[in-house]
């Protein structure tokens, strides 16, 4: 890493950070979409030269994205992706053609949008970001930019740009504090991405979300597509260890990713490009789209790091995603003895994750990721406790993998889980450990 690249970090970062700092109201005191349309106007609004597909939702929505950006630059389209928050570097933020930014564009970008977010009062660390990703995709030439909202989508920066396709990813119960505490104020705030006359994509969803997402369809005039009727029901086929196949269509397709909930993703995504041909003109061949599932990398999602005993980490942080995680260990690892390594964010609700994952773990080890938000320990086994279970308490985490190691047989199951923070270090300390290659890394800023 050079020492210009951490100085544009740096200046990142120094503004206001709510990723690591938490987040505040999630109102327009804090969440102000006037900040970004100005800076964005100093640069001669870089969003509007390229086409978008904009993702909202609770879970699902980086796997999304992948897919779908993946399926269409296997039809040869440039393509840009903005997804956050990272696992090991910033620079996983920002793909433009599948590739990460560079530390030199980074820094370029940084000395090119200083001037000008100097001049915006208030501007977040987010907004600035999202400001340098629509910048870097217009300079690229890119054709389709796939973005990822941050948090809620009617006060996200990334919902400044006029989307082709609205997607909406499953919605449950997470940053209620912000977002509201019931299934139909949080999807309020999600379908504040849908434009009057929009074409609308969502998975499926629990009726309470589904009944908001109908009536702000009807309210708007917008088109709305759920996945999991008419075309897009899928039938779920054979799995092994390295992914999943599932038939849509009349044919079949394999995707790299485990879980149930991944093909809803998959095919989510595939109604999306459905949607960016009908309303943008662009297609994207189905061959395209099978290369595209089969070649999609989305890591920290039921991701096998080892075998003999298998470590596992995905990055659940609630109790949906919980849901899904228990579902999958079912599926792909009956019967093994589950040695669960627990870490989280201290504003994600994982007191429903643990109510999940408590009864399937054979001995439950509490961890502490090295990110500012992440939860004390202790808090997290006082929960433990109360829901009538034990745990060990071990820190860092790559110890608490060496306490699950000593503790397991070759046939068990180690699964490290909580949130993408914990799993990012699970991850560099298992590389590390093992002496594989290292992703790209940032060094604390």
């Amino acid at each position: 890493m050079t020492s210009a690249y951490q100085s544009a970090l740096a200046y990142i970062y120094s503004y206001t950070n709510y990723e690591r700092l938490g987040m505040p109201k999630y109102t327009l005191t804090h969440y102000d979409l006037e900040r970004i349309r100005t800076l964005l106007a100093q640069l001669g609004d870089p969003q509007k030269r390229f086409r978008s597909l904009l993702i909202a939702g609770t879970k699902g929505k980086g796997s999304t994205a992948a897919f779908a950006e993946s399926m269409i630059r296997a039809a040869g389209y440039p393509t840009g992706l903005y997804t956050s928050p990272h696992l090991h570097s910033f620079r996983e933020r920002i793909k433009i053609g599948g590739q990460l930014i560079a530390e030199e564009d980074v820094v370029r970008l940084v000395e090119i949008l200083r001037p000008h977010a100097e001049r915006v009062a208030g501007l977040t660390a987010f907004e600035l970001i999202t400001a340098m990703a629509f910048y870097a995709f217009a300079e690229a030439g890119v054709e389709v930019a796939v973005l990822e909202v941050g948090l809620g989508g009617r006060l996200d920066a990334t919902n400044v740009v006029q989307p082709a396709v609205a997607v909406i990813t499953t919605i449950s119960y997470d940053h209620t504090e912000l977002l509201g505490d019931t299934l139909w104020l949080i999807a309020r705030e999600k379908a504040g991405i849908i434009r009057p006359g929009a074409l609308v994509v969502s998975a499926p969803q629990m009726p309470e979300a589904m009944t908001l997402i109908e009536e702000v369809c009807a309210g708007r005039r917008a088109e709305l597509v759920v996945v999991g009727e008419g075309d897009y029901r899928w039938l779920r086929g054979h799995a092994t260890m390295h992914g999943q196949w599932f038939e849509l269509q009349g044919e079949c397709y394999w995707i790299p990713l485990l879980g149930r909930h991944q093909i809803a993703n998959a095919v989510t995504a595939w109604a999306a490009l459905d949607g960016l041909e009908q309303r943008a003109g662009l297609v994207v061949p189905r061959e395209a789209r099978r290369e595209g599932l089969r070649t999609t990398q989305w890591p920290g999602r039921l991701e096998i790091l080892n075998c003999q005993p298998y470590l596992i980490v995905d990055s659940a942080h609630n109790g949906d995603s919980a849901s899904k995680l228990r579902q999958a260990l079912r599926d792909f690892f009956p019967g093994r003895r589950i040695m669960l390594v627990f870490g989280a964010s201290g504003d994600h609700p994982f007191q429903d994750a643990l109510r999940e994952l408590l009864p399937i773990a054979t001995r439950m080890f509490i961890t502490r990721s090295r990110h500012p938000r992440a939860a004390a320990p202790e808090r997290l086994l006082e929960t433990v406790v109360q829901l009538g279970y034990q745990a060990s308490v071990v820190t860092p985490v790559g110890e608490a993998i060496m306490a699950a190691l000593q503790n397991s047989a070759t046939n068990d199951l180690i699964c490290v889980t909580g949130s993408v923070f914990t799993v990012a270090d699970a991850r560099e300390f298992w590389f590390r450990h093992s002496g594989l290659p290292l992703p790209p890394i940032d060094p604390p800023v």
